[in-house]
């Protein structure tokens, strides 16, 4: 049950979400929830297999084994609803579990779906579960995606109690900046809810469910941003009170009171952070309960996000360590090995030691060492102001030396950061591209982001290829002295610079040449001779291990510095 709570998308919760999705006959912010349908939300919508809704398309009917393209093979249905299905798959040609949607080809979202899950692959952001395929083939629309099986749902997190506040913190901090560069794009969730946002081992929060999950369901919004930023402000208030900020209970959270209203989480468990408590009011739709404060609310992620940013930082617990048990000698340490044992009740006493060097033969070789070291400080002295005098002469000559030349020997100058103009994927023997819209983040001074590679089976790029990487345009000429790559895992790299001829970008793989190499997390690239170019390549030649479980190049910083 973990593996299939943690993995499968949800699409067919029966929570009581309804503050969370304004309902409006409106498109998404992907625009791809033309027709607005009535949520069917009961008790048969948990996976138990309930007969669909008159009208409505019947799913297809498949079972455990068959397989789709003749790659995906079905394993376990963990959805059945409104004519859709959900299941845990195995990807045969990659070998790894994904999860697939399946619905007939002329159901009344199936459109939809197939929109959504193409914008949402686009958007190719590592902290949402990524879509991997959206395909219509033999009468079926399938969107296969990510399957994370060392990943925990918020609401099983929540289940023994509150987060700690660093956790919330973090979830809050995350998710809305996770949604503000899904808005940022025209992608919206709309379906943002504890079943939703997972916490994977490495500590990471995922969200999955972007843009499809509503297109799936048929739920749209007139204001997707408030929407998306109402459902994250119930996400920390949850985290922080692990209860619903609703009347109704949902997702195993108990709701609050009845007709008592909104109130702010610290005013509902003792302990509460304020500088939370007060961010999740300003999330929600809390009517003036902040006014007192006069504090305006966050209506879009990105006003989230800022407002975040403003609040004092908080740092994550400091490790507590276990006491040493206290130090006890045993009989063998103690000496009374051999000898024969006190009789109970007996106290034995204990002989003192004579006091250090009280003998003759003692003060004797007190004097003799107190001697030598008078000695010793006394030569050491006059050798160092003998060696001052002499390096004071040399400075005098060499001053002198300097001045009679005319200063003909200027000091070295020191290297300096070198702009990046422009970046470039570069992926000569694959299709061509990989992954351009974000290669900003492999340069862009901020080590959180990074621009990351497709997956692949095995280091070495599952054998398809020798390697692929970044083009850097440094806008003219220059000097290089050193280039240090950040990884997110150890990988692989070469730098490699084109002509400094080179009149424009060159495109062939045989244009550049290796000057440097090396391999880590944190990578300094240093030619052995001074290199002249304004094209450079970082070159990935072995990838490190994700916790998904597949292979994949994460660079999240790249610098060059000038020759010194």
């Amino acid at each position: 049950m973990a593996e299939r709570s943690t993995a499968a998308v949800d699409v067919a919760d029966n929570s009581g979400d309804e503050p969370l999705t304004a309902q409006a006959d409106q498109s998404t912010a992907d625009g791809v929830a033309k027709n607005r349908e009535r949520d069917t939300e009961d008790v048969e919508a948990q996976g138990s297999g309930g007969t669909d809704s008159p009208g409505k398309a019947s799913p297809p009917e498949l079972h455990s084994g068959h397989k789709l393209a003749r790659r995906y093979r079905l394993e376990e249905c963990v959805t059945r609803l409104d004519g859709f299905s959900s299941w845990r798959a195995v990807d045969e040609k990659l070998r790894r579990a994904v999860g697939v949607h399946i619905l007939p080809a002329d159901h009344a979202r199936a459109r939809s779906v197939l929109a959504a899950a193409r914008s949402s692959a686009l958007l190719g952001d590592p902290r949402f579960v990524q879509v991997l395929d959206a395909v219509e083939e033999n009468d079926l629309v399938y969107v296969v995606h990510e399957w994370l099986p060392d990943a925990t749902e918020l609401t099983t997190l929540l289940a023994p109690g509150p987060l700690e506040v660093y956790d919330a913190y973090q979830m809050v901090s995350q998710v809305a900046s996770a949604m503000a560069a899904a808005h940022r794009e025209g992608l919206a969730h709309l379906r943002l809810n504890p079943n939703a946002v997972l916490r994977t081992s490495s500590g990471q929060w995922r969200i999955r469910g972007l843009a499809v999950n509503a297109a799936l369901r048929g739920a749209s919004s007139e204001t997707p941003q408030r929407t998306d930023t109402e459902a994250i402000g119930a996400l920390l208030y949850a985290a922080l009170t692990q209860r619903w900020p609703y009347e109704n209970d949902a997702y195993g959270l108990a709701g609050l009171p009845k007709d008592v209203g909104l109130i702010a989480p610290d005013q509902v468990r003792a302990g509460v952070h304020r500088g939370l408590s007060e961010l999740s009011m300003r999330a929600l739709a809390n009517d003036g309960a902040t006014a007192s404060r006069h504090e305006s609310a966050c209506t879009t992620p990105e006003e989230l996000v800022k407002a975040i940013g403003e609040m004092p930082r908080i740092r994550p617990p400091e490790p507590t360590f276990t006491a040493p048990p206290e130090y006890q000698r045993t009989t063998y340490q103690q000496g009374t090995y051999g000898r024969p044992a006190p009789r109970p009740g007996v106290t034995q006493p204990v002989p003192v030691p004579p006091p250090p060097l009280q003998s003759r033969t003692g003060r004797a070789l007190k004097w003799a060492v107190s001697a030598l070291l008078i000695a010793a400080l006394g030569l050491g002295s006059w050798q160092l102001a003998d060696a001052l005098m002499d390096q004071g002469g040399k400075s005098d000559e060499n001053q002198t030396q300097t001045t009679d030349d005319g200063d003909k020997s200027p000091t070295k100058s020191a290297s300096v950061p070198i702009t990046i103009v422009k970046g470039y994927d570069f992926d000569p023997f694959g299709d061509g591209s990989e992954k351009p819209k974000t290669i900003q983040k492999a340069y862009d001074n901020d080590t959180s982001s990074y621009w990351q590679t497709d997956f692949y089976e095995g280091a070495n790029f599952g054998n398809l290829k020798p390697g692929l990487g970044i083009i850097l345009d440094l806008g003219k000429v220059q000097d290089i002295g050193k280039v240090t790559v950040t990884f997110m895992g150890d990988t692989s790299v070469e730098l490699r610079a084109a002509s400094s001829d080179a009149s424009s970008r060159p495109t062939t793989f045989d244009a550049y040449t290796k000057v440097a190499e090396g391999s880590g997390t944190g990578v300094p690239l240093k030619p052995d001779k001074t290199v002249k170019s304004r094209y450079l390549l970082v070159w990935l030649t072995k990838l490190p291990l994700t916790e998904e479980g597949t292979y994949r190049g994460r660079v999240a910083d790249i610098k060059v510095a000038s020759q010194g």
